[in-house]
Formats: structure tokens, C-alpha cells, sequence
């Protein structure tokens, strides 16, 4: 019998671990001063009280969908990719190298190549990590960690000495063709009569996003790759047992998990920046390990948490420009949900579980 609901399990202990959070984020602004109901109250109106606060609070929620379903991935095969940040930076290189190698005449053209390209450079970036695990027993968590550092000092001379347009002095690529600029999600309302989110950078992308997380969701729990991934990160020696191949596994998840990290560059780079440019990840990666963990390593749960880390973003950004609130704190307000979603979960869970296993008890 299990110890606790499914649903208490995926609901009600995130949604308890998120009180507590906010709790203790309410705590600290009053110690600095602050009302934290006006500061909640400009969260709420700057990120969800508009057209233009959705438009941001959705290009952000996009950034941390494929994150987080990156980390998703390698987590069922028992695997913790923290290189999301590399990958989707490489993934941007692959982007620009696509866009710019060739004359595309409509954007409808160039989004699928793109995505393409940043997925295959992605993925490779994952190659030799995942490889590395497979064959030498060098833990995942610290290659990416290293190939995170590595990824951006190869960005940075690429951008500097190979891709900056002659006489510009900004370590950044020449600017994207026009026929390949992805349409914005206010540029389409406009189309059946709408004016909405104008000058917000929330584009095409988030649909294909959101495609991602149901092609995740049939991947893991609807195909016999997806099975074998599970059972691999549910036990090893089980899965070697039934005939499961260890290193096909390893490298096969962190090759997917690199390519949907890979794949947020079609929304940063080609659908915002419309240029390659440095440090234009942002953090997303590392947001993305809290937004799976949040998301209990569902894609449906990973949705509903990107779009709440968007919230935060833009909230926070909001917060930071109409109070004296700094933006640093919304970096605490992420940490207290990245820490009692995932470091303290237990905390959360441990006293659900004797409470319906004492009303378990009683209803006997």
C-alpha cells in the first residue's frame, strides 16, 4: 500500500513546501522593511496584471519548460544533469551557425532547422559527459558542472574571434536575416483582431514548447526507450538483469536531456535576441533543475512550475524597478522554493505520510 496518495504526493507537498517559502520570504522583506503584501501585490499586477507582464512572464515560463525537461529526462535514468546551462548555450551556437550559413526564405523554414541545430549541438555537448559516466564511472553532476564553464569560455571565443561582425566591438554575432525572425505571440493575437502583450518577447516558441512536454510525456511513459530509461534509473542492476544496456542508456537520456536543453535557444537567441550574444542563457539551466524538481519530473508538472519561475522572474523584476525591494531577492525567494522543494522535501513529506497513515488506520 503506498504510503501517501499519488495525489497528495504531486499536489499537496509542493503546494505546502510553496507556503512555507513564501512564509519565510514574507519574514525576511518585513525585516528589511517592506509590506510583503505590497510586494505581492506588485509581483501579481507586473507579471500577471497584463498583457505586456504575461507576455514576459511566458517567454520566461518557455526558457524553463525545455530546462527543466532536460533535467527531467536524465533524471529518470537516475542521472542529474546540471549542464543544462552549457548545452543550452551551445545549443545557441548551433543556431546562429544554421541561420546564418544560409539564405532561408521564410521563417516556417528556419524554426525547424533551427531547432535542429540546436538540439544536435545540444545533445553533443552532453555527448562526452554522458560518455564519460558510461564508460569511466566520472559522475555526471561534476563533467557538467565543468563542461557548463567550458561551454561558455568556447562561446566566448567563438562570438569574439569568429563570428563578431568587422568593426563591431560587441562579442556578439551579426544580426539573424528578417525572413527568419519568429513571429511574436503579440504579432499573431494582432492577426484575429487582438492587441495583446505588444513589445514583449513571448514568441512561436512557447508552442513548441509546450508540444515538447506531450512528446516527453509519450517518450518516457508510452515507448520501450522510455521504459527501459525508467527501470534503469529505478534500479540498475535490475534493469542489467532483464538485458538493459547501461551505457545505451546513459548516453541515449543525456543525449535527449542535452538536446531539449539545447532546444531554449530558439526562443532566447532566435526569437528574442534575434543575434547570438553572451551569457544569453541567463541561468535558465540552473532554474531548470528546481522547475523538475518542482514539477515532481512530470512534464505536466514541469509546465505549471516554469510558469511559476516565470513569475517570479518578472515579478521580481517588476518588484525591483517600483520598490526599493532589491532584485536579489527574489534569487532568495527561488532558493527557499528550490530548498524545500528539493533539499527539504522530506520535511513536507514525512509528516503527510504519518498523517494518512494515521487516518488509514483510523478508517479501518
Amino acid at each position: 500500500m503506498e504510503r501517501m496518495p499519488k495525489w497528495a504526493d504531486v499536489m499537496l507537498t509542493p503546494l505546502i513546501s510553496l507556503i512555507l517559502a513564501f512564509a519565510i520570504s514574507a519574514l525576511v522583506i518585513l525585516a528589511i522593511g517592506e509590506s510583503p503584501a505590497e510586494a505581492l501585490k506588485v509581483m501579481v499586477e507586473g507579471a500577471l496584471g497584463s498583457s505586456y507582464g504575461w507576455g514576459f512572464t511566458l517567454y520566461y515560463t518557455t526558457n524553463f519548460i525545455f530546462t527543466g525537461l532536460a533535467v527531467m529526462v536524465a533524471y529518470h535514468a537516475g542521472l542529474f544533469n546540471i549542464g543544462g546551462e552549457g548545452q543550452a548555450a551551445i545549443g545557441g551556437l548551433g543556431v546562429a551557425l544554421v541561420l546564418l550559413a544560409l539564405p532561408w526564405p521564410h521563417w516556417a523554414l528556419a524554426l525547424p532547422a533551427a531547432a535542429v541545430g540546436a538540439a544536435l549541438f545540444g545533445a553533443l555537448w552532453a555527448l562526452i559527459p554522458a560518455w564519460l559516466q558510461a564508460r569511466r564511472g566520472s559522475h555526471i553532476v561534476i563533467t557538467t558542472i565543468m563542461f557548463n564553464f567550458i561551454a561558455a569560455a568556447l562561446l566566448n571565443y567563438v562570438l569574439v574571434n569568429l563570428l563578431r561582425p568587422v568593426g563591431s566591438m560587441d562579442p556578439a554575432s551579426a544580426s539573424f536575416p528578417a525572413s527568419t525572425h519568429l513571429p511574436k505571440l503579440s504579432e499573431m493575437a494582432l492577426g484575429f483582431g487582438i492587441e495583446w502583450g505588444r513589445n514583449t518577447p513571448a514568441n512561436v516558441t512557447f508552442f513548441v514548447a509546450v508540444a515538447a512536454c506531450l512528446l516527453v510525456w509519450l517518450l518516457i511513459w508510452r515507448t520501450r526507450l522510455g521504459y527501459e530509461i525508467r527501470a534503469f534509473g529505478k534500479s540498475e542492476p535490475a534493469a542489467l538483469y532483464a538485458g538493459i544496456s547501461p551505457v545505451r542508456i546513459t548516453v541515449s537520456a543525456m543525449l535527449i536531456s542535452g538536446g531539449l536543453a539545447g532546444l531554449m535557444a530558439i526562443n532566447n537567441v532566435m526569437g528574442e535576441a534575434e543575434r547570438l550574444m553572451l551569457n544569453a542563457v541567463e541561468g535558465a539551466g540552473f532554474i531548470g533543475i528546481a522547475v523538475a524538481l518542482m514539477g515532481r519530473n512530470h512534464p505536466f508538472g514541469v509546465f505549471l512550475a516554469a510558469l511559476l519561475f516565470g513569475f517570479l522572474y518578472q515579478g521580481g523584476g517588476e518588484l525591483a524597478l517600483w520598490t526599493t525591494i532589491p532584485r536579489e531577492l527574489i534569487v532568495v525567494i527561488q532558493a527557499l522554493v528550490i530548498l524545500f522543494t528539493g533539499a527539504l522535501d522530506n520535511m513536507v513529506r514525512m509528516p503527510l505520510e504519518r498523517l494518512f497513515k494515521a487516518l488509514r488506520r483510523k478508517g479501518a
